[in-house]
């Protein structure tokens, strides 16, 4: 397991989210680790994949200058 503190990440695999994860993912990633967790332990199939945090986004912006002039 890594030491990156999850506020810091940029990548989070749906079937380690929960709601707990709004402000890092949004509602509807969140959503998705939910119903992968809760769902799919029922048998339901959701498919596999990951989300790409609020964190990486804003280091996307500032890396590349895009933040407001």
């Amino acid at each position: 397991m890594d030491n990156i503190p999850r506020s810091k990440k940029f990548i989070l695999w749906f079937d380690e989210l929960t709601n707990k994860d709004v402000p890092y993912v949004g509602g509807k990633n969140a959503s998705l680790g939910e119903m992968i967790q809760y769902l799919g332990a029922k048998g339901v199939l959701i498919p596999s994949g990951f989300a790409i945090t609020a964190s990486a986004y804003d280091a996307h912006i500032q890396k590349n200058n895009l933040g407001e002039s």
